[in-house]
């Protein structure tokens, strides 16, 4: 075992909310973790954060995670972030402007153009929309970019000088995973060449060192390894422990994760979700994520209960005395739009079927109820392709309500395993890391020591068919609301053309 193998991993793991420093032995012990929010500017269209509060509060929560081990001890570090973020940087790689983030719709007026170039893959190459409109609406900022990053590529580059991402996050630029290559002959159809990308190196790769002026910021040791993993969406699967056929996970932090594990080769392609070959793995990951899941949650909380002094337990005590169907209130929980499975990002949130009777009680048990919705639309986008989904190994923050984890297991009529660690985006991320060190000869290895399931819910069959019925009125709802969208879109810009932008955390 060499130096490396035998010390501590430090993983970065940066999502919409917040920015942690969690360190692991490579037994898969929690050792020490550190955490700093950040902002974010909302508006109608825009979701921006800042590149250089990232790496100021990166360095921040290195540092103090670091107080009670070490920087001995600690031989590598590795960054996993949101996906599908887009920062721009010049030859210095100083970043131009604020990233914009997954749930920005600057863009999507351009993706009609990626998809004339890239047809039924454009949908698996978000970040080429964001990158048309840099090049359309800030020319000058588009003449200066030497290269396109996602976060993660973003941070190891401020710690190594290297621009590195993983074919994952290349993916979402128009990488070509079969061929491993950028399709250069599409990028120079929409103004771009793969000169602009960041080189793609294989999941587990050694980045290199870190620079000096970077481990002197992080209070590392400059031998310190960067190592590279993925997004977060990703990471939080594999740290799901899934391994088997029919398998899924459901990682519900701000946004619902929903993946499940296939190791078919006859899988029927679904444009409403991703089938994301892993050839090392001899797998394909299929599913997709969302807008918002434990967001939702966030919501209730600043509407209905933010005079409490423990507003989780009441709204979870508030939920479960309201009965099944929230007496007939049904809540679309597409308050930012949504992704994978209906791909509206003109949709929002609605009540439907709200009486002078129902209270915040049977507010918060439809939205309580619409995350288990969440979960069983992305069953049935999965098992379009051919797959079955047999059981969901439950993560995240949301995970920690336990009326949800049970709602979901009655919605879903599906087994529901709670993981004892609930923050398997890092605990994925260290485990990708330790296995492309050589300390695990493989995820299955690594996930033994890794995740754990702390319970087992069991779906009520009596539930789940009442539950059946009211997801089809749930599905109806949406199907008849959705060409007012639009409409109420093109209305609310007639009506405000200037948006106030405000800071808040998601």
């Amino acid at each position: 075992m060499t130096d490396t193998q035998a010390k501590n991993i430090l993983v970065l793991n940066m999502g919409m909310k917040s920015i942690r420093s969690i360190i692991f032995r490579p037994d898969g012990e929690k050792l020490a973790y550190a955490a700093r929010p950040l902002e974010t500017q909302l508006d109608a269209d825009i979701v921006v954060q800042s590149p250089e509060e990232w790496w100021t509060k990166a360095c921040a929560v290195v540092r103090e995670s670091l107080i009670d081990v070490g920087r001995e001890s600690i031989g590598a570090i590795t960054v996993t972030t949101s996906s599908s973020c887009l920062v721009y940087v010049d030859a210095d790689g100083r970043a131009l402007d604020k990233c914009l983030m997954v749930s920005d719709k600057r863009g999507l007026m351009e993706q009609a153009k990626v998809a004339a170039v890239f047809g039924a893959q454009a949908s698996a190459c978000p970040m080429l929309g964001k990158m048309l409109w840099v090049q359309q609406h800030q020319p000058e900022n588009f003449a200066q970019t030497a290269k396109f990053l996602a976060p993660n590529d973003y941070l190891l580059a401020r710690m190594t000088g290297r621009y590195v991402t993983d074919v994952f996050d290349a993916v979402k630029c128009g990488y070509d995973a079969s061929r491993a290559c950028y399709p250069e002959e599409k990028l120079q159809q929409l103004g771009f060449c793969s000169a602009q990308l960041p080189d793609v190196q294989p999941v587990g790769s050694v980045v290199g060192p870190l620079t000096q002026e970077a481990a002197d910021a992080l209070s590392l040791l400059p031998e310190t390894q960067a190592v590279l993993t993925t997004y977060d969406a990703i990471c939080s699967f594999f740290g799901s422990g899934v391994a088997e056929e029919g398998e899924a996970s459901d990682v519900s932090g701000t946004v619902t994760v929903f993946r499940a594990f296939s190791r078919r080769t006859d899988l029927r392609p679904n444009p409403d979700i991703f089938l994301m070959p892993y050839p090392e793995q001899r797998m394909t990951i299929v599913g997709g994520s969302n807008n918002l899941g434990g967001g939702l949650i966030e919501w209730v909380k600043q509407c209905y209960y933010q005079k409490e002094s423990y507003p989780y337990e009441v709204m979870e005590k508030d939920a479960g005395e309201a009965r099944l169907g929230a007496d007939g209130l049904v809540f679309l929980p597409y308050l930012l739009g949504e992704r994978a499975p209906i791909w509206n990002p003109e949709a929002r949130g609605v009540f439907f079927g709200l009486e002078r009777m129902h209270t915040r009680k049977e507010m918060t048990r439809a939205v309580f109820e619409s995350a288990g919705f969440i979960d069983f639309d992305m069953i049935r986008a999965i098992e379009a392709t051919g797959m079955e989904v047999r059981r969901i190994r439950l993560s995240g923050g949301l995970a920690r309500i336990r009326l949800i984890s049970e709602l979901k297991a009655d919605i879903t009529g599906r087994d529901v395993e709670v993981l004892e660690e609930f923050e398997t985006t890092s605990t994925g991320a260290a485990m990708l890391a330790l296995v492309g060190l050589g300390v695990f000869p493989d995820l299955r290895a690594a996930a033994g020591a890794f995740a754990t399931v702390r319970m087992v819910i069991r779906p009520n069959a009596a539930r789940h068919q009442k539950y059946l019925r009211l997801f089809e009125l749930y599905k109806r709802t949406y199907h008849a609301l959705e060409g007012l969208f639009h409409e109420r879109m093109d209305l609310v810009r007639q009506l405000n053309p200037k948006h106030e932008v405000r800071i808040e955390n998601l």
